[in-house]
C-alpha cells in the first residue's frame, strides 16, 4: 500500500497560480491555507488582498476573500472583523502596498489593537507594477526608479516595519520570518499559526512579516534570489519575534 506523505491543502483551490518562477507568494499561500485548515477555520476565515502581486488571491484561497483599494486592506479587514468577531480575518499585503500608500492604515490598525492578522510579504521592491523602488528597497539595491541603486542621502534608509509596529501598544504579536529555506519555511508556518491564535484569543493586532524573493524584478535566477535574500536582506531585516504579549 502506498502512503500519502504530502497532499494539497484544502485551504487552497486547485487552480494554477500566476506568480513568477521562484516567487515566494505561492509558498506563503500554502502555509496560510494549511494553518487555516489545521485550525478548522476555513469556513470562518476571511482574507483581504489589495493591489499588488497577490491581487488575484481571491482565486487561490478556499475561504471568503475580499478585494481592497491599494493600501486599504487593514481598514476592510477591520470592518469584517467587527461585524464577524468569531471569524479569523487576515490581510495579505506586499511591501509596496503596506509600507508605502498603506503605512497609515497599518499603523492605526495596530494602534487600535484590531483583532486582525496581517501577512506582510517583503521582497524589497514593487513587484506587480514593474520593479520600482519600495520603502523596503535596500541601500544600493537597483530598481527601475533608482537604476544606480538606492541612495540613502536622497531616499532615506529602508523602513523596518516589524520593529516599528512592535513599539505600538495595540500590537500583540509581531514576528519576521523568511521562506528561503526549509527551516525558515517551517518557522514561518509556526509564526502564522501563532498570529492567528493570538487573533482568535482577542489579544490584539498581529502581523507576520515574511522576507520573500522577486527573481523577475531583481534580475536574478530563483536560486540566486534565495542566496541574495540570505546575504543581503536578512542582515538588514533580522528574523525573530519582536513582540509577544505572552512573554
Amino acid at each position: 500500500m502506498s502512503e500519502t506523505v504530502f497532499a494539497r491543502t484544502k485551504g487552497l483551490r486547485e487552480v494554477e497560480m500566476h506568480y513568477c518562477p521562484g516567487c515566494g507568494h505561492g509558498i506563503v499561500h500554502r502555509l496560510v491555507g494549511e494553518v487555516l485548515e489545521e485550525m478548522g477555520m476555513l469556513s470562518k476565515a476571511a482574507g483581504v488582498a489589495p493591489v499588488g502581486c497577490a491581487v488575484f488571491a481571491y482565486n487561490y484561497f478556499n475561504c471568503d476573500m475580499f478585494e481592497a483599494a491599494h493600501g486599504r486592506a487593514p481598514a476592510v479587514a477591520t470592518g469584517i472583523k467587527r461585524v464577524h468577531p468569531e471569524h479569523c480575518v487576515f490581510s495579505y499585503q506586499g511591501d509596496g502596498d503596506l509600507a508605502s500608500i498603506g503605512a497609515a492604515e497599518i499603523v492605526h490598525a495596530a494602534h487600535r489593537g484590531e483583532k486582525i492578522t496581517t501577512i506582510f510579504i517583503n521582497n524589497a521592491i514593487y513587484g506587480m507594477t514593474g520593479g520600482q523602488m519600495a520603502p523596503t528597497t535596500l541601500v544600493g539595491q537597483k530598481a527601475t526608479t533608482c537604476p544606480k541603486g538606492r541612495d540613502p542621502e536622497h531616499c532615506g534608509k529602508p523602513i523596518r516595519i516589524a520593529e516599528m509596529l512592535a513599539t505600538i501598544e495595540g500590537s500583540a504579536y509581531i514576528e519576521r520570518t523568511a521562506v528561503n529555506s526549509t527551516a525558515n519555511i517551517i518557522k514561518t508556518k509556526k509564526a502564522i499559526r501563532k498570529a492567528f491564535e493570538c487573533q482568535m484569543e482577542r489579544k490584539g493586532f498581529s502581523m507576520v512579516e515574511v522576507l520573500s524573493t522577486c527573481p523577475t524584478n531583481w534580475g536574478l535566477s530563483p536560486v540566486e534570489s534565495m542566496e541574495w535574500l540570505e546575504e543581503n536582506m536578512i542582515p538588514y531585516y533580522p528574523l525573530g519575534v519582536f513582540k509577544d504579549k505572552e512573554v
